[in-house]
């Protein structure tokens, strides 16, 4: 599909600019589009203002949008483990999504088209879960999609810098990145939200009662 190329693009566009920039500043991670639509023709126009509303998370246009000390990181959250700890538990690219807020590429995520109907996923740092299989959907989007998520598993934080208005959402138990939460898109969900969640901040149990006490917390 033609706009898949197009997003591709413009994520390694962002992330070999992001690069360069980080060799006198270390980046706190990359930024990319956060959410896209199907491309035929009967939604081409939702699809062309969602894109809009995900620019800033370009790597090479979010320091203008994003804010320069994000909410989540001053909170407090139950698995108090540093980034050095994190580092051995995490693999790289982990880290860069859960402790540095990065976005894996759009329609390369394991959990994308991921549709199972039983089941649990869990935080892939600390393992909370967060999300059941039945509060997944296609949205076409690119990452996987969910319309809600387990009560009180997951955190919201609102950045209405520049006159934008996004919202974030990590882990309650851990304060790992997650992605972003949209409402009022029109999906035909109960919550009309849609919880655009990296496939690397996750990890899928088959059966609830496997998945094990997180760090820090109690399982949900």
């Amino acid at each position: 599909m033609r706009i898949r190329h197009i997003l591709r693009t413009l994520y390694t566009f962002g992330v070999t600019t992001s690069a360069l920039r980080s060799s006198s500043t270390h980046l706190r991670g990359t930024r990319l589009l956060q959410q896209s639509h199907t491309t035929n023709n009967h939604h081409s126009n939702f699809y062309s203002k969602s894109v809009f509303k995900s620019m800033p998370s370009i790597p090479f246009l979010s320091s203008f949008f994003s804010t320069s000390t994000p909410a989540s990181e001053k909170m407090s959250y139950p698995d108090q483990r540093s980034n050095d700890e994190w580092r051995t538990v995490l693999n790289k690219e982990q880290f860069r999504i859960l402790r540095e807020k990065g976005t894996e590429a759009p329609f390369t995520g394991e959990y994308d088209k991921h549709q199972p109907t039983e089941g649990v996923y869990t935080c892939a740092g600390c393992n909370a879960p967060l999300y059941k299989a039945n509060h997944k959907f296609k949205s076409g989007c690119g990452w996987p999609a969910y319309f809600d998520s387990l009560p009180g598993a997951v955190t919201r934080h609102t950045d209405s810098s520049f006159g934008m208005e996004r919202t974030e959402i990590v882990c309650s138990n851990c304060g790992g990145h997650l992605g972003h939460v949209f409402k009022g898109e029109g999906y035909p969900t109960p919550t009309d939200e849609r919880h655009c969640v990296n496939s690397i901040s996750l990890k899928f149990h088959e059966k609830e009662d496997e998945v094990q006490k997180p760090a820090g917390g109690e399982a949900k």
